[in-house]
């Protein structure tokens, strides 16, 4: 037998909806905003003066940034590669630095009679 308890032909927000039920709408604003590759974006903004209207959107089609003069967008954000642990210490040491370090590590290990040598 079917569970009698469901409420058939009907969800959470289905019936007449319509500007009595939800109130007016507030006025609004289209922006234009173009990218780097010409992708026109127009979102709109409440006209009361509330919300500022951004200087940069993002374009929905290619993520660029976008900008409000159409002759000169913004310029795409310079990504950087991604940098190994040893990319790090190479820009903070040099190799003068590096070969100290390890002959000073390395005197020690010695002392302590770790690692030898014997090869």
């Amino acid at each position: 037998m079917v569970n009698t308890n469901a409420i058939r032909g009907s969800r959470v927000g289905s019936g007449p909806m319509g500007e009595s039920e939800r109130g007016d709408a507030a006025p609004r604003v289209r922006v234009s905003f173009w990218c780097a590759h010409g992708h026109e974006t127009r979102p709109s903004f409440a006209q009361d003066g509330e919300v500022e209207v951004p200087d940069v959107w993002d374009c929905p089609r290619c993520g660029l940034p976008a900008g409000q003069d159409r002759t000169t967008p913004p310029e795409a954000p310079r990504t950087e590669p991604y940098k190994t642990h040893l990319a790090y210490v190479k820009e903070r040491r040099s190799d003068s630095d590096g070969a100290a370090l390890l002959d000073e590590a390395l005197a020690r290990m010695r002392e302590r009679g770790v690692g030898g040598g014997g090869r």
